[in-house]
């Protein structure tokens, strides 16, 4: 599933061809991903100006002119593509419409946003933008990694005293937006912490020092475009490039990056999902 830096990406994509423009064409071609899609939905949306187009979490939101935001979240496989307009140095035609292209946006400046999503994991919703935090999806959602609230004082009291291993522990959306199981492990490699530790048990200046390794991942991630292991595009259909700088995420059997460790990295399922990490380096 995406995480911030994937849904960062796609938003910063999607900014030239929606944000301040109107849709003049919005098509519904299913009524449902995951979830019913809102009644009425394509003539909600048709007409309206994308006042701002912003990330919350690992969900995409468009304040509409109307009042409303649109969500959006992209599921396992779902993409949104850009077309009729120059990204970058190139043009991008409409394509032939496929398959699995449930949503479409036809903008009013010429471009074309595809939805598009195989597996149906996906979801669109619309609420009122006054009302947009207390939505069932995003009220009970931590601070932004990148936000003022998110320091080393909030983490080192939000771990205080937790007995779930500091892995499962930041993976929790009500401590930490965004954070999902490619940059966790990629965190904790850095720091230097065991995924195994018990998040209370970790001192505070180690868990404070947490902070800047986080937004030092997801900087770099997003700089290079998020990571394109299964479904992953950026808005111009282009794959991310930050899986080939993993340190430790998927490189299990490989020799740890870290200069003079003869160690390799070792790989176990916690909570469901695969852990990498150096049992030498991280303790």
């Amino acid at each position: 599933m995406p995480e911030l830096p994937e849904v960062e990406t796609v938003r910063r994509g999607l900014q030239p061809a929606m944000e301040g423009e109107i849709i003049a064409k919005a098509s519904v071609n299913r009524p449902d991903l995951r979830w019913p899609f809102p009644e009425n939905m394509a003539d909600r949306l048709t007409g309206k100006r994308i006042n701002a187009l912003r990330r919350r979490s690992k969900y995409i939101l468009a304040d509409l002119d109307s009042g409303e935001t649109l969500l959006i979240h992209l599921g396992m496989s779902g993409r949104m593509t850009v077309s009729g307009v120059t990204i970058g140095e190139f043009h991008h035609p409409h394509p032939v419409p496929a398959k699995h292209d449930h949503v479409v946006f036809d903008m009013a400046n010429g471009s074309r946003v595809t939805f598009n999503d195989a597996r149906r994991f996906g979801a669109m919703d619309l609420m009122e933008t006054a009302t947009a935090d207390d939505h069932w999806l995003l009220r009970d959602i931590g601070p932004e990694p990148f936000s003022n609230s998110f320091n080393e004082h909030y983490l080192t009291e939000r771990l205080s005293g937790k007995n779930s291993p500091i892995k499962t522990t930041l993976l929790d959306q009500g401590i930490v937006a965004g954070l999902g199981n490619i940059y966790v492990c990629e965190v904790l490699y850095r720091a230097g912490i065991n995924p195994k530790r018990k998040a209370g048990q970790i001192s505070a200046a180690r868990i404070a020092s947490l902070v800047p390794i986080i937004r030092e991942v997801l900087s770099e991630a997003i700089e290079a475009g998020g990571s394109s292991l299964k479904d992953h595009r950026q808005a111009d259909g282009e794959l991310g490039y930050f899986q080939h700088t993993f340190r430790v995420y998927d490189q299990e059997g490989n020799l740890c990056k870290t200069e003079g460790c003869p160690n390799v990295i070792h790989r176990f399922v916690q909570s469901g999902r695969s852990t990498f990490y150096c049992p030498q380096c991280q303790r």
